[in-house]
This record gives structure tokens, C-alpha cells and sequence, in this order.
């Protein structure tokens, strides 16, 4: 996105910010397409036929965002980040609703040695994920929050720095001792 519209952006949450609910308005159909880049993104690592589509997820996180009341909008990338929250979180409740529906929904039980023959799902990987995350964020709640700004929001390491508050040198330090933790983690889960 160019910096006159990344600048317009920004204009426009900040009134949004101070209560202007037409420049709401008016910021939907600038950001509507890197919400759906964005609910792609994260529905690339589900499996194929997901019940949840990415113009669904967007709608979704478009009426968690418009309850956003409280929120001072400091530019784009911070919107993003916001907004790739917003998506994890719906398609975590998702995979847990789902989770919890096969087990208590009349499924017959699986036996151990037929569980071992079972692939794992996608969604069980995004709960481990989900799981991990939150361990980070109680550890290093920075390092869990550039993990969330790059690889659910697609932020750039320039765009973390902004959202974070500090240097691209400490972004990409952090971002790759980040990865290998959850890496770690989610390789011992």
C-alpha cells in the first residue's frame, strides 16, 4: 500500500478514534482488501474445506472492529495488528467450538491405536499454536505480539517497529528468538 494511502489511513482512524463514525465509513473500503489478504493468510494454514471462508472471517472481525470503542488508532500497521487479532481469535473459538462438538457430539470414541492412525487436523495445530502463543505472551509479552503483528497480520519488520515502538534491529533480533522458542514448543507438543 502506497504512503498517500497508508497516510489517508491513518487520518481516518484518527478522526475514527476521536468518534467520527463516517470516517469509519469511509476507512472500510480502503482496508477491506488487505483484510481479506489478511483473512487468507491466516485460513492458508487451516485445512481446505474450512467452514469459515475469508470474506466470512473480514465480516466477522469488521463487527468486532466497529465495538472497538476505546481504541486510539496510532496508524495502519497498528489497525492491522489489531484487526489479525481479531482473526486468530475468531478462528481459535472456531477450532475449539468445533473441538468440543466432536467430542461431546455423539462421535463414536476412538481407541488409542486408531487415534495414532488419525492425521492431525490443521485446526488442532492453530490450538497448539493458539496454546504456545499464550505461554510466549506470559514470558515475553513483546516477543508474543511481534510473533502475532508478522505472521498473523503479514506486518513488515518496518510495520512491527512502528506497532512495537522499537528499532527494526530489535524486531528482527526478537522475531527470530520468537520462532525458534515456538518452534521448540510446538515440536515437544
Amino acid at each position: 500500500m502506497g504512503g498517500s494511502s497508508s497516510k489517508v489511513i491513518t487520518e481516518l482512524l484518527e478522526s475514527w478514534s476521536h468518534g467520527d463514525r463516517a470516517a469509519f465509513d469511509e476507512l472500510v473500503p480502503l482496508v477491506y482488501d488487505e483484510l481479506h489478504r489478511v483473512a487468507g493468510r491466516h485460513l492458508r494454514h487451516e485445512r481446505p474445506d474450512h467452514s469459515v471462508q475469508p470474506t466470512a472471517l473480514v465480516h466477522e472481525a469488521y463487527l468486532k472492529l466497529i465495538d472497538q470503542r476505546r481504541v486510539q488508532w496510532k496508524n495502519r500497521a497498528h489497525f492491522f495488528g489489531v484487526a489479525a487479532r481479531l482473526m486468530r481469535r475468531i478462528l481459535v473459538d472456531h477450532a475449539r467450538n468445533r473441538r468440543a462438538a466432536k467430542r461431546g457430539g455423539g462421535e463414536p470414541r476412538l481407541t488409542l491405536d486408531e487415534a495414532d492412525a488419525v492425521p492431525l487436523e490443521p485446526e488442532v495445530s492453530l490450538l497448539a499454536l493458539d496454546d504456545a502463543l499464550t505461554q510466549l505472551e506470559i514470558i515475553d509479552p513483546r516477543q508474543s505480539q511481534i510473533v502475532e503483528l508478522r505472521y498473523f497480520g503479514g506486518l513488515t519488520i518496518t510495520e512491527t517497529a512502528a506497532v512495537v515502538g522499537v528499532s527494526e534491529a530489535t524486531i528482527g533480533r526478537e522475531w527470530s528468538v520468537a520462532k525458534a522458542w515456538l518452534f521448540r514448543e510446538l515440536a515437544a507438543s
